[in-house]
C-alpha cells in the first residue's frame, strides 16, 4: 500500500520538476527529491529539496554539465502543492553547484547570440581604423586558475587574416554573480590586441554570467570558483523566494 505521504512527496517533486524544466531549453536528466516526515508534510513543512540535473541548457545557449541545488527546510501551502502549485510561505536558503566543461563554453562561443557580437568591430590596426570579424574562437581551460583563447581575426578592408592568443585569470566579481577575467597576457604583441581581446573577454564574461543559471525568484552569491584543466566549477549560496511553475 502506498502511503499518502509518499503520494504527496511525489506530487510535489513532479510539480517542482515540471516548473524547473519550463525554464530550460534542453535537459538530459533532471531529478527533484523531496525529504519530509509524514506529519510535517501535511502541515506544509518540508525538510529539504534536492535538485540534480545533467546537460541543462538555459540562457545564452550555455550548457551546464551538472547543476545541483540543495535547500534548507521549506514551508509551503500543502493543499496547493498537491494540486501541482508549490507556493512557498517564506523564502528558503539553498546551496548551488554548477559544473561547466570546456567544450560547453566553447559551444556557447559558436552560438548565434555571441557570433553576432563578434562580426563587426572597429579596431586600430597600424594607425588605421578598420573593421574586423572575430572567427573561430577557441576557448580552453588548460590548467588550474587559467583560461586561454585562440581566435582568427579577419581584417575586412585589408582582406587579411590575423590571429590572437591570450590567457587570463578568472575571478568572481564583487557582487558575487559573475566571473570576470583579469591579468590578461597576450602571446604576441599587436596593436589590435586590446580592441579584439576586450571584445572576446566581454563575450566570455557574458557567457559566464552565473545569473544565466538562476531560476525565477532566486538570488545568490558565489562562494567559490574552482578552475581546473577542462572544467570550471561554481559554488554559490542562494535564496529561493518561490519555485517556478510549469505555466
Amino acid at each position: 500500500m502506498v502511503k499518502s505521504s509518499d503520494i504527496g512527496e511525489k506530487a510535489i517533486s513532479k510539480a517542482a520538476e515540471l516548473g524547473i524544466k519550463s525554464q530550460l531549453d534542453e535537459s538530459e536528466s533532471l531529478d527533484v527529491n523531496i525529504r519530509s516526515h509524514p506529519l510535517d508534510l501535511v502541515q506544509g513543512n518540508i525538510e529539504s529539496v534536492s535538485v540534480e540535473g545533467r546537460g541543462l541548457v538555459m540562457q545564452q545557449d550555455l550548457r551546464a554539465d551538472k547543476l545541483r541545488i540543495e535547500t534548507n527546510s521549506i514551508s509551503i501551502d500543502s493543499l496547493k502543492a498537491v494540486m501541482g502549485d508549490i507556493e512557498l510561505t517564506q523564502s528558503t536558503d539553498a546551496r548551488m553547484l554548477v559544473v561547466l566543461k570546456e567544450e560547453d563554453i566553447q559551444r556557447a562561443f559558436n552560438s548565434e547570440f555571441v557570433q553576432k557580437k563578434l562580426q563587426s568591430l572597429a579596431i586600430n590596426y597600424e594607425g588605421e581604423q578598420v573593421n574586423a570579424k572575430i572567427e573561430q574562437v577557441k576557448f580552453l581551460l588548460p590548467e588550474a586558475d587559467k583560461v586561454k583563447f585562440d581566435a582568427d581575426v579577419f581584417l575586412i578592408e585589408l582582406n587579411r587574416q590575423e590571429k590572437i592568443c591570450f590567457t587570463a585569470i578568472p575571478k568572481v566579481n564583487n557582487a558575487g554573480n559573475c566571473v570576470v577575467l583579469q591579468s590578461v597576457k597576450y602571446q604576441q604583441d599587436s596593436q589590435y590586441n586590446d580592441d579584439v581581446g576586450q571584445a572576446i573577454i566581454d563575450s566570455a564574461e557574458q557567457i559566464l554570467d552565473i545569473r544565466n543559471f538562476k531560476l525565477s525568484a532566486m538570488s545568490f552569491k558565489v562562494r567559490k570558483l574552482d578552475v581546473k584543466a577542462g572544467t570550471l566549477t561554481i559554488e554559490a549560496d542562494a535564496e529561493i523566494r518561490e519555485f517556478p511553475d510549469a505555466d
